[in-house]
């Protein structure tokens, strides 16, 4: 009886097993998930893999690149047969390539650019993004002192992002409209840094600050914080992602714009591609691409952005983004925008 137990289990065993590997196994490497738009992305993925019958498998690197390239060794071991990477660090990584190459395992730069052949390549058109954000910010603000708060230094989206705001600062700079008075990187993206960043600024400005050109949602919230603090009202702030918090701000009228990058748009091609990739099939829609620093010519997909301003908040309560209430909370009837009237 004991033997045939036994025997049962065993089948049992085999037939779980089976089961959990029948779908295809993606992995997804986050370099972390501090930013809010993370999880949005995460569940795009899934539901996309889940709608095919592919199997998800994760790994948050907690800002760690030493623990990213870990993370993608365990799951290369777990049998992933795609990797989507969020790099922490773009050289950093590399390592990691290599040992996914070997096992013939395609790689996904997920909308941070790896730039290393036979990468796929998948984000938005970052450049457009930096573009949108210092249109807003000039078109609120056409004369006076600006200041521009970068990315980490290690992500290239913030020098792709750099060179749109550029293009679009360089007449009025030229003309003497307006002067840069504070530029900085940004560790990690992260918010508190940009707030010890525009605090840091101010100071050396005595507070004489018009408009600031922030690359994301996140810092954004560390610029407003750190020009709330010293009393500085209706300086334009320019954001990405479509952030909650951001779009409340744009709603209240401390955030200018927010570039809306739909992340569950981005988080299904991603899957999509993946699977693709995975089946040794072409990716639809994509792209050879090689405008990268070093110039490595590589397939790419790239989605389009939607700048996100007082005007057009009703779009992302219309696309299920977010709700009224979260875009409207704690707005002033008085100086209300449309969509929350």
């Amino acid at each position: 009886m004991k033997f045939k137990s036994k025997i049962i289990a065993g089948a049992l065993l085999a037939t779980f097993g089976t089961l959990a590997s029948a779908g295809t196994l993606i992995g997804v490497s986050w370099s972390n998930f501090q930013e809010e738009r993370w999880k949005t992305d995460e569940g795009a993925i899934k539901a996309e893999l889940a709608k095919h019958g592919g199997e998800y498998v994760s790994a948050d690197a907690g800002g760690s690149a030493d623990k990213q390239l870990a993370d993608v060794d365990g799951l290369i071991a777990k049998g992933a047969k795609a990797l989507i990477i969020l790099a922490m660090d773009k050289d950093a990584i590399v390592p990691a390539l290599a040992k996914a190459k070997a096992k013939h395992i395609p790689v996904i730069a997920y909308d941070r650019l790896i730039e290393q052949p036979g990468v796929f390549y998948i984000t938005f058109n970052n450049k457009e993004v930096g573009s949108m954000e210092a249109r807003a910010v000039l078109a609120a603000k056409p004369k006076g002192n600006f200041v521009i708060i970068k990315g980490s230094p290690a992500d290239p989206n913030s020098d792709f992002l750099r060179e749109g705001i550029q293009e679009v600062l360089a007449p009025a700079l030229k003309s003497g409209a307006i002067k840069i008075v504070g530029e900085e990187y940004t560790d990690g993206w992260k918010p508190e840094v940009a707030q010890t960043n525009m605090d840091q600024i101010l100071t050396r400005n005595n507070n004489k600050v018009d408009a600031v050109v922030c690359e994301n949602d996140g810092m954004a919230g560390g610029v407003v914080a750190a020009l709330s603090a010293r009393g500085l009202k209706g300086v334009p702030v320019s954001g990405q992602d479509g952030d909650h918090a951001a779009l409340n701000r744009v709603a209240r009228g401390e955030q200018t714009v927010s570039v809306w990058k739909d992340s569950r748009v981005l988080g299904r091609e991603a899957a999509a591609a993946a699977l693709d990739l995975a089946a040794g099939k072409k990716v639809p829609g994509a792209e050879m691409w090689a405008k990268g620093e070093k110039k490595v010519p590589m397939e790419a997909k790239f989605l389009k952005p939607i700048a996100i301003t007082k005007a057009n908040l009703g779009d992302v309560i219309s696309a299920g983004w977010i709700t009224k209430a979260e875009v409207c909370k704690d707005v002033d009837a008085a100086t209300a925008p449309a969509a929350c009237k």
